[in-house]
């Protein structure tokens, strides 16, 4: 119990220190919004009178006292370029991206798991080292070239579906989990073969351990001595993995919206990065970061359960 207390207060301080970074370092990056939001129309006149109406002629550190304290209380402010509560902005969108990370992350663990698993089996062998070998191919393509690809192979030639037609969960549920397939693919085929990588030199050293022949011995077969042995101790590097793969996957959403024309979280981070609108930015950032953080910290506390050999210190 101490040491999760204290795995607490350790992400209530990363926190706090990331948004203090998030806010602090819109403040030294060149541009103004208010120049955005007037456009033609800006005169110092105005600029100065829509700083004073937006509150950013206040002092720095109490205007960053004021948005914590806001976010805190799930107040995220207004948006400078829509304007409307930024948390109706969010609406929707937030479960679009998680959706594309969900389905993205299930297709990792169904694609890695049983490849890894039966590479480990079949180590060393041709089957293996062909396998390797494609896989090698798959870890090396970015995500962005391979929803390029299956945008014009599955989209344009195929048909399979229709580029930039996003279909809401809300008008067909079947039609928005069919247009995210392709995305989520994208996203999982290069984390997945990275995962297969792992996963199969991780059990591949484990089988040459000695507590496996003493396993053999004892008379336990092949699928016992893989599942009640080797697989839990195989599967320690491979969770802190999972959980880098999922940062890694949360990233690669924001890029492939773009790609694939999905009106995300994502998407609309780099359209208000663009448009300079701090209160969206801020509020996006900071979701992300802590969705990321407390994936870490999860995966930090699953590990006893894991391998019950391991102690909280």
């Amino acid at each position: 119990m101490r040491y999760i207390l204290k795995k607490i207060g350790i992400f209530v301080l990363t926190i706090l220190a990331i948004s203090i970074l998030v806010f602090f370092a819109f403040q030294i990056i060149p541009g103004d919004p208010t120049t955005r939001m007037l456009g033609t129309q800006a005169t110092p006149e105005r600029i100065a009178a829509l700083r004073v109406q937006l509150g950013l002629d206040r002092p720095v550190f109490e205007r960053y006292s004021d948005w914590l304290g806001s976010f805190l209380r799930g107040d995220f402010g207004e948006s400078y370029s829509y304007n409307m509560p930024v948390h109706e902005l969010l609406n929707g969108k937030i479960q679009i991206t998680a959706a594309l990370t969900l389905l993205s992350f299930l297709m990792v663990l169904v694609i890695s798991f049983p490849l890894g698993i039966l590479l480990a089996r079949f180590a060393h062998s041709w089957f293996d080292r062909v396998m390797m070998v494609l896989n090698q191919i798959v870890m090396s393509v970015p995500s962005f070239f391979t929803g390029i690809l299956f945008t014009y192979l599955f989209g344009l030639i195929l048909k399979l579906f229709t580029p930039t037609n996003f279909v809401p969960h809300a008008d067909d549920p079947a039609g928005f989990w069919g247009y995210l397939v392709f995305p989520a693919l994208s996203i999982a085929l290069p984390k997945a073969a990275m995962v297969i990588k792992l996963l199969r030199g991780s059990m591949v050293r484990e089988l040459s351990e000695d507590y496996v022949r003493t396993a053999y011995s004892r008379g336990n077969s092949r699928w016992q001595v893989l599942k009640g042995h080797v697989m839990r101790n195989a599967m320690i590097p491979v969770i802190t993995f999972l959980a880098v793969t999922l940062v890694d996957i949360i990233a690669g959403s924001i890029i492939i919206e773009q790609v694939f024309n999905i009106p995300g979280m994502g998407r609309l981070l780099m359209t208000s990065i663009n448009g300079r609108d701090l209160p969206v930015v801020q509020t996006i950032i900071m979701i992300i970061s802590i969705v990321v953080i407390t994936v870490n910290y999860i995966a930090d506390i699953s590990y006893k359960y894991i391998d019950p050999r391991i102690r909280f210190r």
